[in-house]
């Protein structure tokens, strides 16, 4: 059963029916999932029964009968002692969300907005994207036996395009940034009858986040992290980490919540961190301009809700350089052996500061959540490719190579 009770606006309270609808018809606020918390009946026990996916958290979700699943989830979380040791943390760990069916943490939200959208009854779904969603849309839509039309900026790397296409979605290329790709989205779905991931199914496909902030809590044995540092692009995934948290809280799961939150952009796309910089909640649009695509939304839906949860937590936001974000690619790498992409780059280098300036103190309990793999974005490291070239003899080995042995 599902105790899903209705959609309600984050802005004005205002209640609708469970609906595929995104925004408020009174303020044009973003809608979410409301449950019936009371009438849940949750231990830990029960919740360990569970398949070592994110659907054993099924009860604490918007969605009835079957999944649309293809094992997503319950992803490692990694003791990081080497990058501990580097930064002068001492209890450092690293999610590694590398590790889904499609290489990022969206096939989490988009497994419930899949299956949510076959309970609506539609037989076709679409997204706007930076490359990350559109690859598990279409996957999710070929496990479903459903249509998927997917949009992405004509400057979308080669190697997101190719994780795209091989599901056989109708993949768009449209010139402009992914701010120009979701206006697009917002006229088609007006158009046409389908389930827009991020759009008309946005309330669903947004909780499918929360299980990273679930997950995270039972694999340290039923506590919240002191500090959580995390990437943010429209912020949804921030603000879903934290009310993961605060759900097990609420259910007596984990003892009260007291996690500071850390968000970081790239420089190239901060306008989240700007206006966390300049003590206002008012965020403004952005153009970016960086090597961090998956997380280059100029203008973030949810950024005054994560800036929100910033604050309230008693976190911080920084930015930081595409070199720094290389840099902190080579370093989780060279140090923990996780290929990240440039946004995990991005994550790594804003912990890197925090650690430096004893924001994050070196005893406190910190996660790092990186969302997608490197070899999505392989090429922004592509000069680390200095191999030695010899002849097939030992003698050719000792003479080039063996001189650094």
């Amino acid at each position: 059963m599902s105790y899903t009770r209705a959609l309600r606006c984050r802005k004005c309270g205002q209640e609708y029916p469970v609906q595929p609808l995104g925004l408020c018809d009174f303020c044009l606020s973003p809608l979410e999932v409301s449950y019936d918390y009371k009438a849940m009946s949750m231990s830990r026990e029960k919740l360990a029964q569970g398949p070592l996916t994110m659907w054993r958290y099924k009860d604490l979700l918007p969605v009835e009968g079957d999944v649309v699943d293809i094992n997503t989830g319950f992803t490692p979380l990694v003791k990081a002692d080497r990058l501990g040791r580097e930064l002068g943390l001492k209890a450092l760990y690293i999610k590694n969300d590398c590790l889904n069916p499609t290489y990022s943490f969206k096939d989490r939200p988009v497994s419930v907005a899949v299956t949510k959208a076959r309970e609506f009854g539609f037989d076709t779904v679409a997204c706007a994207s930076t490359g990350n969603l559109a690859a598990s849309v279409a996957a999710y839509a070929a496990k479903a036996d459903m249509k998927a039309y997917v949009f992405v900026p004509a400057d979308i790397e080669p190697g997101k395009l190719i994780g795209t296409a091989i599901y056989n979605p109708v993949l768009v290329k449209v010139e402009g940034s992914y701010d120009d790709v979701n206006r697009l989205c917002a006229g088609l779905a007006q158009r046409y009858h389908w389930g827009f991931i991020n759009i008309n199914l946005r309330p669903y496909y947004a909780e499918g986040s929360k299980t990273l902030g679930y997950e995270v809590a039972e694999q340290l044995e039923w506590r919240a992290p002191d500090c959580v540092v995390a990437p943010a692009a429209s912020g949804l995934l921030f603000t879903r980490i934290q009310k993961g948290l605060d759900e097990l809280s609420m259910l007596g799961l984990i003892e009260p919540v007291n996690t500071h939150m850390y968000l970081n952009q790239a420089a190239g796309s901060s306008p989240i961190v700007n206006a966390f910089e300049t003590g206002t909640l008012h965020v403004n649009p952005v153009e970016p301009n960086t090597i961090a695509k998956s997380i280059a939304i100029g203008n973030p839906a949810d950024g005054y809700y994560a800036l929100s949860v910033v604050r309230q937590s008693g976190g911080g936001a920084c930015a930081v350089t595409d070199d720094e974000a290389i840099a902190g690619m080579k370093l989780l790498a060279q140090t923990e052996g996780i290929f990240a992409e440039v946004a995990g780059g991005v994550v790594i280098a804003g912990l890197k500061r925090l650690a430096a300036s004893g924001t994050i103190k070196k005893n406190e309990l910190t996660v790092a959540f990186i969302t997608g793999a490197g070899p999505k974005t392989q090429e922004t490291v592509s000069d680390i490719v200095q191999p030695f070239t010899i002849q097939s003899s030992l003698e050719s080995f000792e003479e080039i190579v063996g001189a650094r042995v």
